[in-house]
């Protein structure tokens, strides 16, 4: 970088600084993703490091997956919740990408994930899709694939209904909203690999276990593992 590119830079940092996405504080020269002190006190999981973690367990009850994370826990009413917010209603796809590459550095760093071949991310309705810009479980994918330099099939798994979102359901309606929404199009594509199906955030996990659930039906010779970016501290009887 040129002495004048340095300054303009500098220049631009004082008149209009980078804030935190969690904390909203200004965000120090070299920091990534977060500032310095949100990344300290991020409430990570540690799931990406065991096997036998509450989320695996709670999906291999109903699908056979490999192994399973969620980088960090949902919290209601915290800064990181909002970061979430952020990059799925407010258009902060390059946040979705950012925190996809902290993860994907993460569950390489485990070891537990080495055998994955191919990151799949749950699909949007092409609909809902062009209405937003983008979808934020194939950012996050693009940033996990872009540390475990992995590739990121977008095209072989579809979804084929445009339901409502699962906000707008009762609990016990949410797996009724979810059935046969996804479909696989190209299943010679996956066939005998090992798949990291990704997705944002998971409460119930009614939408990624019928994603699962569709993939494992038409490539039953696939192996399947899962890693979603937040679980609801609250699903996962976690409030303290």
């Amino acid at each position: 970088m040129s002495i004048l590119s340095e300054l303009t830079h500098g220049v631009g940092r004082l008149l209009f600084p980078v804030r935190c996405p969690v904390c909203g504080g200004e965000m120090p020269p070299g920091s990534r993703v977060v500032c310095t002190r949100c990344r300290y006190a991020v409430p990570l999981t540690g799931f990406c490091h065991a096997t036998y973690n509450p989320l695996w367990e709670r999906l291999s009850a109903l699908v056979p997956v490999e192994q399973a994370s969620a980088f960090l826990y949902f919290i209601a009413g915290s800064g990181w919740r909002e970061l979430i917010h952020r990059f799925k209603y407010d258009g902060a796809w390059r946040l979705a990408r950012d925190m996809g590459v902290w993860y994907g550095h993460s569950l390489a760093e485990s070891g537990l994930y080495d055998a994955v071949d191919t990151i799949v991310p749950v699909p949007l309705h092409w609909r809902k899709r062009l209405r937003r810009g983008y979808n934020q479980a194939e950012c996050l994918a693009e940033g996990i694939g872009r540390a475990m330099a992995l590739p990121v099939d977008r095209c072989s798994v579809r979804r084929v209904r445009n339901n409502p979102a699962q906000a707008l359901h009762r609990r016990e309606e949410r797996w009724d909203n979810v059935e046969g929404i996804f479909a696989v199009r190209h299943p010679e594509r996956l066939a005998g690999r090992h798949l990291l199906l990704v997705d944002d955030v998971l409460t119930t996990g009614a939408t990624l276990l019928s994603c699962a659930e569709a993939i494992l039906r038409a490539v039953p010779d696939c192996r399947l593992s899962v890693a979603v970016l937040a679980v609801s501290q609250r699903e996962f009887g976690l409030d303290g």
